[in-house]
This record gives C-alpha cells, structure tokens and sequence, in this order.
C-alpha cells in the first residue's frame, strides 16, 4: 500500500476510534480488541490491519482489492449481497460470521458494521472484526444489561439479604403488589398479603444461606391481582455477592404458567379418572368412583344421581322434553371434602326428590349440562330432599358455585352429576365445565357397562337358576348332595351340569355332563342337554341309548340360516350317566367321553371302576355301551367333571393344563375321599376345598351319592300263570300284601290297577309273567311280561265294551309308564303314599 493508502488508514484509524468511543461503545465493542477492516461501496477491502493479520494470517497486500466476501465461509458468503443491503438501510449490521484462516481452518467472528464518516477516497465502510474462540458472546454494558431486566417480560426483582425490594421490573407489576418504586423497602408479605409468602421467603433464605441457586420453582397460590383464581408461577433464584464474595441478596424471576399449570391438572385428573373409574362392574360403585375422583380435584361436593331403572340393570327410556312426570332418580354416589357430607340428607340408593323446574330436572330432559359461575343468594333453592327430610339450602351450606353434567351414554341420558364449590373461592369457568363433561362422558361409559352387566348377570342368574336343579328330588335310592363351581365368576354361569332323576320301580339316575366353553352360550347349551337328558330319562331307557339318543340329538340338530345349529356349542360335550337299583342294588354306568366315577367301600377303600367310554357327543364314533355291577349298601358314588382336576393342578400365577392329568388327579381325589367323614356333605365340601382353588380355570360340578338299599319286607313278588282264571288269585295275594304293609286304603285301587295290567299281559303278551309291588314313597305296582308291544292309552266312547284297563290306570295311579328289558317290557303304576290324587269320578262312570 503506498503513502496515501497508509494515509487514509491511519485517518480511518481516528475516525474507527472516535466512532467507537461514541456509537460502538454503546454496543459493547472494545475497539482494543476489534481489528479494523474498509470497505467500499461494492464490499471490497480497501484497508487492513495488523489485528486483521493476527486474526485471520493474511498481510494487506494479500487481501486488499479482494472482495470481503472471499475470507468467509461460502455459506455466509452466499448472505453478503443481503448484509449489504441491510447496511445500506440502516446505516448499520452486526452479527456472528465465519472466515477462513489463511491455514484454512475455520474462524468465528463477530463483526460489527457501522458507515465512515468524513472518510476520503473510495471507502465507504468500517468493519470491526473480533474472534470468537472461546468467548460467551458480546460483552455486556450497563445500558445492554438494563434494557434485559427492564424490558424482560419476565417479573424480575432482586431483594436484600433482609428479603427486602431494592428493584424490580415492570413485568413484575402484572402479578400485583404496585409499581416498582412502592415495593421499595418492603417485604414480599407486605405487598402480597394472602400469599404464602412465609415458603417463598423461606426458599430465599436457603438461597442465600447456600449460595446456590434454585431453577424452576414452581409455586401455586392467589396474588392480590386475581384474588379468586389460583394463579401459578414458575421462579429461579439466583444469589448476588459482591467483589469479596459477601451476599448482597437474591435476584428472582417469576413467569406465569397458570395455562399450564391447569391445563396439566386437567389431564391429571382425567388420567386418575381412566385409573379409578369402572374397576367393577356395580353401577353404583361405579358412581361412587366417579364422586370419590372429582372431590377435591375439581370441587368441594359431588353427587350422582341415577334413573331409577338403570340402577336396576333397565334399558333407560329417553326423557321427553316437559315431561318430567315419571322421572324417578336416586343417589348413586357422592362425595365432600368435609367429614359426615353435611350437604346432602340423601344416603345411597335412596330417593333423590327435585323440583320439576330445577336446574337437574332441566338437564336430564335436555341431556345439556348447565352451570352457574355465581349463584344468586335470592335464588329459589332446588337442593334435593330425602324422604320426611329437608335438605339444608345453599345459602347455609355457603355454596357459591355449581354445575351439573349429565351422565349420556349411546345418546340416552342415565343420570347427572353435580358439582359444587364452597370453601375453594373460585367459581367454576368454561374449563372447569368442558373438563367435567370430558370425564363424565368417559365415566358415562362405565356406567353404562355396569348397567349392561348387571342386566346381563340378573339375566343369567334366571338362566342359572333355571338350567341347575334349585333342590334335588326326594327319593329312597341313594343319599345325595352336590357342589358347582363355574369358571365364569361374573355371570356364575358355566356349561358343566348335574342332576337326580327318579325313575320307575324306586330306581334313580345319577348324570353329570360337561359342555365346551363357560357362560351364557355354555350354559344354554348345558341346558338343552340337561333337558334332553331328563326327557330321556322319562322313556326309562338304559345308560347306553340314553347316551345314543343324546349323541343323536347333538349331531342332527336343527339348522338356522347360515347353517349354525343351536346345538353346535354342545358338540364335544361329555356326559356320565349312572341309573341306581336299590331292589338288587346293581348299578349301569354309561359314559360318553367322561371320567368313570370314583367309587368308595362301606369300609373307605376308594376304586375306579373300569367302565366303556364312548366318543363325545356330536363327533360320531364307536356305539355306546354301558357296565353293570354290584354295589354294597353304604357305598358312595363321586361323580365329577374334568375340571376338578383341572383345578387341582393350577393355581395362582400357573396357566392352565387343557388336558388334565387323570391319574394324578385320581390319586388326589382319592387322598380326600379316603379320609373318614360319616356327613356326606363335609365330605362334598372337602373334595372341593382341597382341589378346587377360588378362581378355577374351568367349571367344576361334583355329585356325591350314597346307596340305599330296600329291605326284603318293602318287596313282593309273585309269578303269575298265563290263565285268566289266576287274576282272582292275583288280587287276593295283593290285598293280603297290603294288609301286611298297614296300607288297607288302597287295596281297592291297587286291585283294579293289578287286575288291569296282568290281565293285559295275559291277553296280549306271551312267556313268563311276573307281578311285584315295591312300598317306599309310594306303592309300586309292576307286571313284567316277554312281549314286545307298547301299551296303548285308548278314551273308549259310551258303547264300546273294553278299552279302559289302562286308563282306569291312569286314573288311580300318581304315574305309570312302561320300560323295556332284555326279557321283554315292564309295565309300573305309582300311587303316592302322601298325596294320592282324586281320580274324575265322572269321566269313570261315563
């Protein structure tokens, strides 16, 4: 650079420091530390300086006559022409760039641009470059720092080791307590009254005890700038030492986030409602839940009060609009923030009596929830009363503000809920609202599930109650009782099934069964069978083709559209069937797929007999076929479904087996059947409680049954010759049998019904001819005979000569009907020994 270019620099020089003294220093630059580069008009370097060298190691002979843009990085070269034009309309830039070394490594930098003033020649602009290595930023002045704090829409305020004001911003004004000159000298109690200022202090103190400072402190209270609204802030404090280290105060922050403080306790409480509302299925713990999340969250009271018929399970009618005539709502939940709930005369489930122009009346019509930020101490009161009692009113309760939401689930509006405010001083808003329509509407939902359920439950129960035997016959066979555990807890409904059915000649049937799936669809399926089951038991047909008829009903049952049978859900089911002769004391077992009985000895020893087990019903298969032995008197006969053993090998945290282990199970079981128990009952309750646990994975049903037999002197029998002439004779020896038995009154019916039926085996059967009476209950009359015809009831008209016999039966018997046997058929006739039927004299004479 010749002389006059040196000339200009060192002019450039002067006017660089008399700029900086008077516009850069109001900046924050140090000219010191600022190296000088001139620009031209078009940005090209007309002047360099020895701190520019330093900076960056070019010389001014390497870059003057370059453009500027050329030592920066390319990015920021490519913002020069707009930096430019910047320049040009403010007369001035500063910023952060990059340049390149002339080693090629990169350089930040903070540059300000200010225009040359009285600068000869062609420059036109100054730019004073500093490095950035390793420094914060700009250095701060007095004027930057002042316009932070004063400008901060932060509060800002800094207090004395006394916790006295000795500044504060404007900002700060917004969250009351005065203008900035009136908190001078006062503590933050003073110009706050009803702020816990004690715990705000507190924390101050703390600050400067320790001289660490505390971020993010969030506080929640009432200043005097919104005394009936909580208000929340979030505060740093930041100890302030001197020179020496010595503590001249705290310096603090505080920015509103009230929004946010809200809006995060609004999804908090809604969160605690998805977490504590509709854990049961009972619609009014389900309300109570409801009342229990919103107090104290949302307000001090909460009531829930519910239609009438949807605490009863109902479907709820819509409510017209006016009509409010057959509205009947009773309190479901509710809950106070103070002890005893003193709001309410209502207890729960009780009647909950509004006027018909009140405000839940009007909600519940309308299905619109209502709200009153600020009741009118000369409002008509409307607080519900209870039977004979009078509710407290508003005014003394010192409600102040309320709303009420009604409970809508699927467009039907079930109840409402409703909200008040006495102690918390701010009256509920909009949000407080639209944040209680949100988890009553969730609630709403559980509700309405609880209801369902309990429809569905009273339902089964009926079905249940229905399906299961509700007491087990009186009979003289065998001695009984019986357990049933389902699996489905909730409905008690399962498809496991037990029952006692008399037969003719003093016999029984003993039957378990155990269909696929538990509740409603097992049980209608166990019920179908179990019916079937008894129809056939009627017919007094063997085990065997008990169980074929049963396989057949299941596998042909009758379609509906889509081809689904009613009876598809029984399809695989299983069933023990057991018929009892305590005459002979002989006992038929027929099984299809089902475990054979567990048999125990009069003298405690415990088997399980060998039985034929058939296919399961429905699945097709080999014949059923059934075993017949001998049981002593005394012996007791546990018949059970699979899911006992289930049950004995799972437990709690263990999954459960579907195939049991029926060898282990059997050596279980008969650990609890050999201990000695003279009840029959105990001994029921000791299987279950040892092998059935509380929540079993399966349904269990357990029949225990044990035998009688009938003494020599209940039974009489006689062979009877095929001779017309021997029906005298047949009656004589009846009549005696009577007598021996002390049951004279009945010999004139018995010895009509006996002459019918063997004069009817004389006539219409061949081979061998037997008669036998059976006294226990009733007085069992039976005529075998090897014919194979069934008996036909006939209603002879006036002039016919024959056709009575069996109707005269008919007419002075309880019941009769016919079995077959391998021999041939046996046709029975029952008079009951306690309640003997009236015979129709009339129909007899005519």
């Amino acid at each position: 650079m010749g002389r006059e270019g040196q000339a200009t620099l060192r002019t450039e020089r002067v006017a660089v420091g008399t700029s900086e003294r008077s516009d850069a220093g109001q900046q924050g630059f140090d000219v010191a530390d600022a190296a000088p580069v001139l620009l031209d008009t078009h940005g090209v370097v007309t002047g360099w300086s020895g701190g520019g060298a330093r900076l960056l190691g070019y010389e001014a002979a390497d870059v003057v006559g370059r453009e500027a843009a050329e030592l920066l990085l390319p990015a920021d070269a490519a913002r020069f022409p707009e930096l430019s034009e910047r320049c040009l309309r403010n007369g001035c830039w500063s910023g952060l760039l990059t340049a390149i070394h002339r080693d090629g490594h990169q350089v930040p930098v903070m540059v300000r641009v200010v225009e040359a003033q009285n600068s000869p020649g062609p420059t036109r602009w100054i730019a004073l470059v500093s490095g950035m290595d390793g420094a914060p930023g700009w250095a701060m002045s007095r004027s930057v720092l002042e316009q932070m704090a004063t400008r901060s829409p932060l509060g800002i305020a800094i207090v004395d080791t006394d916790l006295r004001y000795v500044w504060s911003n404007a900002a700060l004004e917004l969250y009351g307590g005065g203008p900035a000159h009136e908190r001078l000298g006062h503590r933050l109690a003073d110009i706050q009254p009803g702020l816990d200022a004690e715990r705000l202090e507190a924390k101050m103190r703390e600050v400067l005890e320790t001289g660490e400072g505390v971020v993010g402190y969030e506080h929640v209270g009432r200043v005097r700038s919104t005394p009936h609204h909580e208000t929340a802030h979030a505060m740093s404090f930041t100890p302030l030492s001197d020179d020496n280290g010595n503590p001249l105060g705290v310096y603090y922050t505080a920015m509103d986030i009230t929004e946010r403080y809200m809006a995060r306790r609004r999804l908090a409480l809604l969160s605690r409602a998805g977490e504590h509302i509709g854990r049961s299925l009972d619609v009014v713990q389900t309300a109570q839940e409801l009342a229990d999340v919103a107090v104290p969250g949302l307000a001090d009271y909460v009531a829930v009060d519910l239609l009438e018929s949807v605490l009863e399970g109902a479907e709820p009618a819509a409510v017209p609009p006016g009509d409010t005539t057959t509205i009947v709502l009773r309190r479901a939940g509710h809950r106070s923030v103070r002890d005893g709930i003193p709001e309410t005369v209502i207890g729960i489930r009780d009647t909950a009596r509004y006027p018909v122009d009140s405000p839940p009346v009007r909600v519940l019509s309308s299905g619109v929830a209502w709200h009153e930020a600020r009741m009118d101490p000369g409002a008509k009161d409307w607080a519900a009363a209870g039977k004979g009692r009078q509710a407290p009113s508003f005014v003394e309760l010192g409600v102040h503000s309320m709303m009420i939401v009604p409970i809508r689930s699927r467009g039907i509006t079930m109840g409402v809920t409703l909200f008040f405010r006495r102690d918390r001083p701010d009256p509920f808003d909009a949000d407080d609202l639209a944040l209680a329509e949100e988890f009553v509407a969730r609630a709403a939902i559980c509700v309405d599930n609880a209801r369902r359920y309990t429809r569905e439950r009273d339902a089964a129960l009926v079905l249940q109650r229905s399906l299961l035997p509700s007491h087990l016959p009186e009979q003289d066979a065998v001695d009984v009782t019986a357990c049933y555990r389902p699996a489905d807890e909730l409905t008690g409904l399962g498809g496991d099934w037990f029952d006692v059915i008399p037969l003719s000649g003093a016999r029984v049937a003993l039957v378990v069964g155990d269909v696929p799936g538990h509740g409603i669809d097992g049980a209608a399926a166990m019920g179908r069978l179990r019916t079937a089951v008894q129809t056939l038991a009627d017919l007094d047909l063997p085990p065997e083709e008990v169980l074929a008829h049963l396989d057949d009903l299941v596998s042909r049952g009758p379609r509906e559209e889509g081809g689904r049978s009613p009876a598809d859900q029984a399809v695989g089911a299983s069933c023990l069937y057991v018929v009892y002769d305590p005459v002979c004391g002989r006992c038929a077992v027929g099984s299809a797929a089902h475990p054979a009985p567990a048999l125990v000895a009069p003298d405690g020893a415990v088997t399980f007999p060998e039985i034929p087990v058939g296919p399961a019903l429905g699945t097709g298969g080999l014949p059923f076929e059934a075993a017949e032995f001998a049981l002593d008197e005394g012996s007791v006969l546990a018949l059970y479904t699979d899911g006992l053993f289930k049950a004995g090998q799972d437990g709690p945290g263990r999954e459960p087996m579907p195939e049991p282990d029926l060898a282990a199970g059997r050596e279980r079981l008969r650990d609890v059947l050999e201990r000695a128990d003279p009840s029959l009952e105990n001994r029921c309750l000791a299987v279950v409680d040892a092998l059935v646990p509380a929540r079993p994975s399966d349904d269990v049903a357990l029949l225990m049954a044990r035998t009688r037999r009938l003494g020599a002197g209940q039974v009489a029998s006689w062979d009877v010759e095929s001779d017309p002439a021997v029906v005298a004779d047949a009656r004589k020896k009846v009549t005696d049998q009577l007598s021996e038995w002390g049951l004279d009154e009945l010999a004139f019916t018995t010895e009509l019904v006996v002459s019918e039926l063997v004069t009817n085996a004389i006539r219409y059967a061949d081979g061998p001819i037997r008669l036998r009476l059976i006294v226990e209950r009733a007085l069992i009359c039976e005529v075998s005979d090897a014919g194979a015809s069934a008996p036909h009831l006939r209603h002879p008209r006036t002039t016919d000569e024959g056709g009575r016999g069996l109707f005269l039966v008919s007419q002075f018997s309880e019941r009769w009907g016919a079995r077959y046997t391998l021999e041939g058929k046996i046709i029975w006739a029952e008079q009951s020994l306690t309640e003997r039927p009236e015979p129709d004299w009339t129909e007899l004479a005519g």
